[in-house]
């Protein structure tokens, strides 16, 4: 089953389209209406006239696509209307603000599931069921392999990871935006009271997390403290970017960890060269993907990202339903891994990385 040229969803050179609402959902290129399901740079770009995307996200938004823009704050299950099309916003527990959105008009309705994973966590709203005639669902982690743990028993891992290391720093490359924030919350909740220290990337994008509500430990920017100050027994988290910088020669000796699905496979495990993995991931695995598809109640669902075909192949012989890939026109995801070292243009701050000097 393909987007028929004629439905409530089509795809242009710009993205998935609604010529209902006359807006893109996660648009490619600038256009005049954004619909945005999350403030990842491979779902949010700049230039776009306006957009509309939950409130939540707002700080982060105008940091990374400039402060200046038009954007429409919205809380999860507000109905609201855009031309002829009756359009809601629903948590897809993702990151921070992170949404599904389901649009309807003609007596059709989709849902667009943007990224999501149905694991607790603390740091963003947990997912939300939304039913609706067709559904396009990502599948980043589409594969029977990928079942994970919850995120509280792999950061207890971590913590016992970074307690056995009193000697040493323990850096763990996580990304930016969502993991970072997922690993200070989970170890808020098993009763961390001390300072972590954080890469600048990782310190800008926190401020937006403690105004929501989140419960993070104290944090502080590795770059505040003396030069001379040891660092034997901290934690340090950073993007995996910093990794390969210059920034690292300051913690010279650490034992380092990388928190990803994708640490379920070896192979990509010592294609990173961290010490060790933690399986952590913001994505759903394959139970969450098949269990969202059925409780969509969808007959018609279009698989992006990830293994697409695998998923929908699994859904027609397997479910029973009418499923296909879609390609989206947006690159292959990394778990956000591309979106974090993207700088933007125009008034947009984009996050930089700490320099050792």
């Amino acid at each position: 089953m393909v987007l028929p040229p004629d439905g409530l969803l089509r795809l242009t050179p710009e993205g998935l389209y609604c010529p209902a609402a006359g807006a893109w959902i996660d648009p490619v290129r600038p256009v005049p209406r954004a619909l945005l399901t999350h403030a990842h740079a491979d779902h949010a770009r700049p230039g776009s006239g306006a957009y509309w995307a939950i409130a939540s996200s707002e700080g982060i938004l105008r940091r990374r696509l400039g402060a200046g823009i038009q954007l429409h704050p919205l809380t999860y299950g507000q109905e609201f209307r855009l031309g002829d099309a009756r359009i809601s916003f629903h948590s897809a527990g993702h990151v921070l603000g992170s949404a599904q959105i389901r649009l309807e008009a003609g007596g059709e309705s989709w849902l667009v599931s943007g990224d999501y994973k149905r694991q607790a966590d603390p740091s963003c709203e947990p997912f939300e069921p939304v039913r609706a005639d067709g559904l396009i669902t990502e599948a980043t982690f589409g594969l029977p392999i990928y079942r994970w743990r919850t995120g509280r028993q792999v950061v207890a891992e971590l913590l016992d990871w970074w307690r056995d290391a009193p000697t040493r720093p323990s850096v763990l490359f996580c990304y930016a935006f969502g993991k970072a924030q997922r690993v200070l919350a989970e170890l808020r909740q098993l009763g961390v009271e001390e300072e972590v220290l954080l890469h600048g990337a990782v310190h800008a994008l926190i401020e937006p997390y403690r105004q929501a509500g989140v419960e993070l430990p104290p944090t502080r920017p590795l770059a505040e403290l003396d030069r001379g100050t040891s660092l034997a027994g901290r934690l340090v988290l950073a993007p995996p970017a910093a990794a390969t910088s210059s920034w690292m020669k300051r913690l010279a000796g650490a034992q380092t960890g990388f928190a990803s699905g994708w640490m379920a496979v070896r192979g990509v495990r010592r294609r990173r060269g961290s010490g060790r993995g933690f399986v952590l991931s913001d994505h759903a695995d394959w139970d969450g993907l098949l269990r969202t598809v059925r409780e969509s109640g969808a007959r018609n669902v279009l698989v992006t990202h990830g293994q697409g075909e695998v998923l929908a192949r699994y859904l027609r012989e397997v479910e029973g339903l009418a499923a296909e890939p879609l390609a989206t026109g947006r690159a292959a995801e990394a778990e956000g891994e591309s979106s974090e070292d993207q700088e933007l243009p125009g008034d947009a701050v984009p996050i930089q990385e700490e320099r050792a000097g």
